[in-house]
């Protein structure tokens, strides 16, 4: 059994990792923490997320000794701030932990990217150039041969699973960049209240116009520039992504299809739904990413849905731990 800890345990991706680490046959839970001075510290997560009552008892500690924590595991996911990951990943590596960092610290290997979208200078270059991008379906071989996954964000995750299939096939007229409008569920802005995902004061709208953080990373990882615009939706948990764009001279429909038939053939965590486009309730609380599509002349557009918590962060957070470690993908998560 691998001792796993979870480092930002009391927010809802850890609250869904605790659950999935807890249902692996191959994992044992060896410690949840918080930061040292979270009101968190010393309650049993089932108190923080009643759904875990009778499943998982454990208390959440506050982390005030990270050496002898990485000491205590096999594998840990770091469900913390980037800054707090960027510190916490370099000590958990040196003790020949497994790392998956569900934050943006590690993701994007680029000149001033983090001091321009995150705000601190990286530290790390030599884990930075080491890390592997996570996303499952593209990257498995790497992530086998990985001691550091970089779990990408829930947008890019989306967005690049209904984009890479029609790129790789040399479908698309680069000339044309892919516009992507995906709105979330304001989960996605963490469990910590504020004005800006208050419930009742949550009405539809975009953010981060031309400015996200998250428009580098799908540019970085699909090779093409894109124009990305998120938006927040008032409803709790799910991504949408609806995504647009122009294909080359001649392409058919069927060509379309054969492209993500032959991406995603036996890739269980993504649904190719053809023409029925995916709806955010039948991914909720679900692994999986939904697409479907519909091409009209030269154009076609791509939907994809996931669960922004899941999908978007800890199953495919989890999905990379059952690479790394050939477990069959889906393990502890259907």
């Amino acid at each position: 059994m691998l001792k796993t800890t979870i480092i930002g345990a009391s927010g809802y991706t850890g609250a869904e990792l605790a659950l999935m680490v807890t249902k692996h046959p191959e994992l044992t839970l060896s410690g949840l923490y918080v930061s040292a001075n979270s009101v968190d510290a010393g309650k049993p997560i089932s108190q923080l997320h009643g759904k875990l009552a009778g499943l998982v008892e454990m208390p959440v500690q506050p982390l005030v000794d990270v050496q002898k924590a990485a000491s205590e595991c096999d594998i840990v996911f770091l469900a913390t701030a980037h800054e707090v990951s960027h510190d916490l990943a370099p000590v958990f590596l040196a003790q020949g932990c497994q790392v998956f960092d569900l934050s943006g610290a590690y993701r994007v290997k680029a000149d001033d990217f983090y001091t321009t979208f995150y705000g601190f200078e990286h530290q790390h270059e030599n884990w930075l150039d080491k890390a592997v991008y996570g996303l499952a379906e593209w990257n498995a071989k790497e992530i086998e041969s990985a001691q550091l996954v970089a779990v990408p964000g829930c947008y890019p995750t989306a967005s690049q699973l209904a984009i890479k299939p029609l790129l790789e096939a040399g479908l698309v007229d680069s000339t044309m960049w892919p516009v992507i409008n995906a709105t979330s569920g304001v989960s996605g802005a963490g469990r910590k209240a504020s004005m800006t995902n208050s419930f009742c004061e949550v009405s539809l709208q975009p953010y981060g116009i031309f400015n996200h953080r998250h428009q580098p990373e799908i540019a970085t990882h699909l090779g093409c520039d894109v124009i990305f615009t998120p938006h927040l939706g008032n409803f709790k948990r799910g991504i949408l992504a609806t995504i647009t764009m122009k294909l080359n001279d001649g392409v058919t429909a069927e060509q379309v299809a054969s492209a993500f038939a032959t991406a995603y053939e036996g890739k269980p965590g993504v649904r190719v739904k053809g023409e029925t486009i995916p709806r955010i309730q039948d991914v909720e609380n679900t692994p999986f990413c939904d697409i479907g599509y519909k091409v009209q002349g030269q154009h076609i557009i791509v939907v994809s849905a996931i669960d922004n918590l899941l999908k978007g962060a800890s199953s495919q957070a989890m999905q990379c731990l059952n690479i790394k470690n050939q477990f069959a993908q889906l393990t502890a998560l259907v």
